[in-house]
C-alpha cells in the first residue's frame, strides 16, 4: 500500500480513529511526569533562581511553534503537488494550534525574560520574528475564513505558508543571523556543552515529548473534524441540488 493511501479521507478516518486516545494519553503522562519533574524536583538556578522552571513550558511551546508551521509548509507543498484534501485540512488544523503554541511561548518567554532583562519586551531579533511568525499564524487562519472556495483557499494559504516560513527559519536561527539581542542561546543543541544542564536537560526532554504528542492527537483531532465538515457541506449541497 502507498504511503498516499493514508491520505485517503476514509482510510484517515478509519486508522486515526483507534490511534488518537493513546496519543492523548501518551501525552497526558509525558506532560504530567515531565512538568511534575520539572517543577517540584529539580533545583532552582544560581542565577535564574525559579524562574528558570518556566523552560519547561516556554522551549517545548517555542519548539512545536515553529515545527507547527513547518508541518503546514510540508502539508501544503502536499496540496499544491498532489491535491490531496486531507493535507489541505490537515494544514488548517494545524493552525489553531500553532498559534497557541505561539502565545504560550511569547507569554512564557515575557515572564522568563523580565526578571533577567528588566523589561517584558525587546525588539529582539529572536521575539521580533516570533511575533511576525504569529502574526502570519492569525493572517493564515484568517485567509481560510475569509475564502468559501475551499481549493482556492488552500491554494491562496499554501503561498501564504511558504512566505511564512522564512519567519519560521528565522524564529529558530535569529541568534545565528544576528549577534545582538537579549534572547540567550538554543537551549538545545547537538553540542553537548552548551545544552541545559542535567538537572534540567531530561524532565525537558519529557516535556518537548509530551509537548509533540499533543501536538500530534490535536492535530489528527481537528483534521478528523475537518473531514466531517466537509463531508457535511457536500451532502447540504446534494440536498440543495435535489
Amino acid at each position: 500500500m502507498s504511503m498516499w493511501e493514508y491520505a485517503n479521507p476514509r482510510l484517515f478516518m478509519s486508522w486515526t480513529r483507534p490511534v488518537l486516545p493513546w496519543t492523548f494519553g501518551l501525552a497526558g503522562v509525558c506532560l504530567v511526569v515531565g512538568l511534575v519533574w520539572g517543577f517540584f524536583f529539580t533545583p532552582d538556578d544560581f542565577r535564574q533562581g525559579s524562574t528558570v522552571k518556566i523552560i519547561y513550558l516556554h522551549v517545548p511551546s517555542a519548539l512545536m511553534a515553529i515545527n507547527a508551521w513547518i508541518m503546514m509548509l510540508v502539508a501544503s507543498l502536499i496540496w499544491v503537488v498532489r491535491r490531496h484534501h486531507v493535507s489541505a485540512l490537515a494544514a488548517r488544523a494545524a493552525a489553531p494550534v500553532g498559534v497557541v503554541m505561539t502565545l504560550i511561548a511569547l507569554w512564557t518567554g515575557a515572564v522568563w525574560g523580565q526578571p533577567m532583562w528588566g523589561t517584558w519586551w525587546a525588539w529582539d531579533p529572536r521575539l521580533t520574528s516570533f511575533l511576525i511568525l504569529f502574526l502570519f499564524y492569525l493572517g493564515y487562519i484568517a485567509l481560510w475564513e475569509a475564502i468559501e472556495d475551499p481549493d482556492t483557499a488552500a491554494d491562496l494559504t499554501a503561498i501564504l505558508c511558504i512566505v511564512g516560513s522564512i519567519f519560521a527559519i528565522l524564529s529558530r536561527y535569529a541568534v545565528f543571523f544576528w549577534n545582538q539581542g537579549l534572547h540567550q542561546g538554543a537551549s538545545l543543541s547537538l553540542d553537548a556543552e552548551k545544552n541545559v544542564a542535567d538537572v534540567f536537560y531530561y524532565p525537558l526532554l519529557i516535556c518537548i515529548a509530551g509537548f509533540v504528542l499533543l501536538f500530534l492527537a490535536l492535530v489528527l483531532m481537528r483534521t478528523r473534524t475537518e473531514i466531517r465538515a466537509r463531508r457535511i457541506k457536500a451532502l447540504q449541497a446534494r440536498g440543495q441540488d435535489a
